[in-house]
C-alpha cells in the first residue's frame, strides 16, 4: 500500500475494524517514512455476472430480483426471511465462484429449484410453475410425479392408498 502523501510503500497498520456492515475492513495506517496517517478500506471485488435471458437478452445479475421471485414462491410457507436471504447468498456465491462471468437464466432457475426442493416442496412447485411456464394441470401432475419418483419422503407418504397393503385392507373392510 503506497502512502498517499510521499508514495512510500512501507507502512504499518495501527487499527483494523469492520466497516459497512461487515462488507469491508477499515484500516488506519501510518507511513514509515513521513509518519503521516491515512485510512484504507478492503472490500471483496465482485466481478459483475451477466445473465442471458431466454430471449437472448443480457442483463446484470440482480440479487433482489432473484430474492423477490423466491419470496413470492415461499409466501405463507413458514420459511423465514433469514432462510431466504441465505438461499440467495448461496446461489450468488456459487455464481461468483464460477470462472465464466455469463450464466443462463435457466441455470439460475435450476439452482433455485434445487435449493427449494430441500427447503419446502410447496415453494418448489410454486417456483417451478412460473419458472417452467406451466400451461395446465398436466404440468403440475408431471412435476409432482417427478418429485415422488425421486423418493421425496413427504410426497411418498402423501397417498396412503397407493400401497397395496393399505388398499387390500380397505377393500376387505
Amino acid at each position: 500500500m503506497r502512502c498517499p502523501f510521499c508514495q512510500y510503500t512501507d507502512n504499518r497498520v495501527l487499527e483494523s475494524r469492520s466497516a459497512e456492515a461487515g462488507q469491508s475492513v477499515r484500516r488506519r495506517r501510518e507511513c514509515l517514512r513521513c509518519e503521516r496517517r491515512f485510512t484504507t478500506y478492503e472490500r471483496i471485488e465482485y466481478v459483475p455476472i451477466t445473465v442471458i435471458k431466454r430471449d437472448g437478452d443480457r442483463e446484470s445479475f440482480d440479487r433482489f430480483k432473484l430474492l423477490r421471485g423466491i419470496v413470492r414462491a415461499c409466501e405463507k410457507t413458514g420459511i423465514s426471511s433469514v432462510q431466504l436471504e441465505n438461499l440467495v447468498d448461496e446461489i450468488e456465491a456459487e455464481l461468483q465462484q464460477r470462472a465464466v462471468r455469463e450464466v443462463n437464466s435457466y441455470e439460475i432457475g435450476e439452482l433455485v429449484l434445487q435449493s427449494l426442493r430441500n427447503l419446502n416442496e410447496v415453494a418448489y412447485i410454486r417456483f417451478a410453475s412460473v419458472y417452467r411456464k406451466f400451461q395446465g394441470i398436466r404440468d403440475f401432475v408431471d412435476t409432482l410425479n417427478h418429485l415422488r419418483s425421486d423418493t421425496s419422503p413427504m410426497l411418498a407418504d402423501a397417498n396412503p392408498l397407493e400401497s397395496t397393503d393399505d388398499a387390500s385392507v380397505l377393500a376387505s373392510s
